[in-house]
């Protein structure tokens, strides 16, 4: 499926986007602290809007609508409660996040649309991998077909403080993915979950970045 032609054009805006990539492992607490500070400064026209790619050791997130049963092994990683959208999720070594502070003052003011493009961008840079990625009506993220059905690869959850998101997309290129035994990825239970490498893809981390960089510009607009 590919994105309405009519959201493209909302979505992006000339002002170049700080691009940045964290080396090493960053903390959970220290890239939420830091998000904030960053759309608070975004948000008062002082920081320039912002997508930052990094690395988390493992852990869980629980995004507002999780449920607790939805944690099955509730002290394999440490798990935080966090203020985005959406239910329990992954983060570890070997998955791409990236945290996107953007404007929605300067790209629609509408949410649904946004999502739709933070979607279109993974699928776009998925392609570029050579992977169809596909969306769902009834389940944000994007998926893949596989031997064993459908498996998702990446997630999305976000957060909106005066119209500037963060929080952001995840892409699973290389996680160990028994990590995601200890809950129910998303709410999800009928389906899997799958990363580049368990696609049969030698995909690198830098090359993912670029294709995810490409794709990005094609749909909210340049970087820096």
């Amino acid at each position: 499926m590919t994105l309405r032609q009519d959201i493209k054009p909302a979505l992006w805006s000339p002002s170049p986007v700080a691009w940045e990539t964290a080396p090493g492992l960053v903390a959970y607490p220290e890239a939420v602290a830091r998000m904030e500070r960053e759309a608070e400064e975004i948000a008062r026209g002082r920081a320039p809007e912002r997508v930052w790619l990094l690395e988390h050791p493992p852990l869980y997130t629980a995004g507002s609508s999780a449920k607790e049963s939805d944690l099955v092994v509730p002290a394999r990683f440490p798990v935080f409660k966090t203020g985005r959208g959406g239910q329990y999720t992954y983060h570890g070594p070997g998955q791409r996040v990236a945290y996107v502070m953007l404007d929605l003052k300067r790209r629609g003011t509408d949410v649904r649309a946004f999502v739709a493009g933070l979607e279109q961008w993974l699928i776009e840079a998925l392609a570029l991998l050579g992977v169809e990625g596909e969306r769902r009506e009834d389940r944000v993220g994007v998926w893949v077909r596989t031997p064993n059905g459908e498996a998702k690869i990446a997630a999305i959850g976000i957060r909106l403080r005066h119209w500037v998101s963060f929080h952001g997309i995840s892409l699973n290129v290389a996680p160990d993915l028994s990590h995601f035994d200890g809950i129910v990825p998303c709410g999800v239970r009928d389906h899997g979950v799958t990363s580049l490498t368990g696609l049969g893809l030698a995909t690198t981390m830098a090359e993912a970045d670029q294709a995810l960089k490409t794709a990005f510009a094609g749909i909210f607009g340049p970087t820096r």
